[in-house]
């Protein structure tokens, strides 16, 4: 394949400029500068300082230079970059992916679809006209099944390092500070990431070892991609992982499981069972239930969380 021109080179990486500059905040050029190093573009911070002095002079751009670093953005009016085709139904779907999603992609692909996501939210904004795509956003939303918690902090950097690990099957150097509050310098092999609530976890192997732990993700006080690949295991099955019970703390292990519980209360188990095999027999005044189930401390959780309206509890 020929080499691209310089002159050819510097106009994408002025459209990859262009297109990450936002309408509703000021971006700086060090913020542009480590998106675009992230995609590839080997250019010094002054190179793209020099090109947004340039852009700001020529394009509806507004460069806040009251005080460093400077921040641009695009003017009120101004239309932007904008990416043809992007149909009201494909922002709407690009809305949700980016609000549902965000944790579980890679935060270089995130970060490359910026540009997508920053058009789709103008074009179901409040200053679009509106549209059914639009109301739809008010339509529907993710509720909780528990107390709602807020999600604990990460370390800056962590979730970039892990994800860029995971993605592209390298090793994974991790400061990591377990529940008990030991912590230590491990290598890890990522081999998947999980949300479980507000929490992320990663499920990888340390090396030399060759079963699976879960990692939280908020406990990591540093995380580094080191320039090694692993070879992923094709035995290991993620979905598998989670029916095993494993990040509700068990081991894979089933029981039968059965109990006893007051009708007003165990309503939900009969519309939405525990296994495929659940059996229900009716009493007056309770149900009596039995079902196959993972064996886990999430388990006796949900058990204990019934207190007296549950019980004769056996697990076989």
């Amino acid at each position: 394949m020929p080499k691209r021109s310089d002159t050819l080179e510097t106009a994408i990486l002025i459209l990859e400029i262009l297109k990450r500059i936002p309408k509703q905040r000021k971006i700086t050029a060090s913020e542009l500068h480590n998106q675009l190093v992230n995609e590839g573009f080997d250019r010094d911070l002054r190179t793209i300082q020099r090109h947004l002095d340039t852009l700001s002079e020529h394009f509806d751009l507004e460069r806040d230079d009251r005080s460093k670093p400077y921040g641009y953005r695009w003017l009120e009016y101004a239309k932007g970059i904008s990416f043809p085709g992007l149909t009201p139904q494909e922002s709407l779907l690009l809305t949700l992916a980016e609000q549902h999603l965000k944790m579980l992609l890679p935060a270089k692909l995130m970060r490359s679809m910026g540009g997508f996501f920053e058009q789709s939210r103008r074009n179901l904004g409040p200053s679009s006209k509106p549209s059914l795509e639009r109301q739809w956003l008010q339509k529907v939303r993710v509720v909780a099944t528990s107390q709602p918690l807020l999600p604990p902090p990460l370390k800056p950097g962590v979730f970039d390092a892990v994800s860029m690990a995971l993605y592209e099957n390298r090793v994974l150097l991790a400061d990591y500070q377990n529940a008990n509050g030991e912590r230590k310098e491990v290598r890890v092999h990522p081999l998947g990431l999980a949300q479980q609530g507000p929490r992320l976890y990663l499920v990888c192997r340390f090396e030399g070892f060759n079963n699976e732990r879960s990692l939280a993700l908020h406990r990591f006080r540093k995380a580094e991609v080191l320039n090694e690949n692993f070879e992923y295991p094709s035995e290991f099955n993620l979905k598998q992982y989670d029916d095993d019970g494993r990040f509700g703390f068990g081991d894979g292990k089933k029981v039968n499981l059965t109990f006893k519980i007051h009708k007003d209360t165990g309503l939900h188990i009969i519309e939405s069972p525990l296994s495929q095999d659940q059996q229900v027999i009716e009493h007056d005044d309770f149900y009596e239930i039995k079902a196959t189930v993972v064996d886990s401390a999430m388990l006796d959780w949900w058990i204990n969380g019934f207190g007296e309206s549950l019980w004769d509890v056996k697990k076989q």
